[in-house]
């Protein structure tokens, strides 16, 4: 069983930045984010590989950046020119399957984007 904990959320103005941490308690295949708003499903932001591939939602390409360090098992999610409608809990994801949806999800953090 893979543990993730999650760190970084909280509330910023429009056009600001957040940066968003997971650690996982072990080595991990793929790791990456997913949001959920109030009233709407689960979506993908963004998921990383242990060997540096990348998949991003077009609503955050150009914005978000996916990144890992593998020697400490962490994925981060820098979040540059957040909007409004990027406001969600942000949801760590890891697992062995690429592309996709993987079992181990972390406690959420809140971001919140409002003036």
């Amino acid at each position: 069983q893979v543990q993730l904990v999650e760190s970084g959320g909280g509330l910023v103005q429009p056009g600001g930045s957040l940066r968003l941490s997971c650690a996982a308690s072990g080595s991990i295949f793929t790791m990456g984010w997913y949001r959920q708003a109030p009233g709407k499903q689960r979506e993908l932001v963004a998921a990383c590989t242990s060997g540096g591939i990348t998949n991003y939602a077009d609503s955050v390409k150009g914005r978000f950046t996916i990144s890992r360090d593998n020697a400490k098992n962490t994925v981060y999610l820098q979040m540059n020119s957040l909007k409004p409608e990027d406001t969600a809990v942000y949801y760590c994801n890891a697992g062995r399957r690429w592309p996709g949806r993987n079992d181990y999800w972390g406690q959420g953090t809140q971001v919140t984007v409002s003036s």
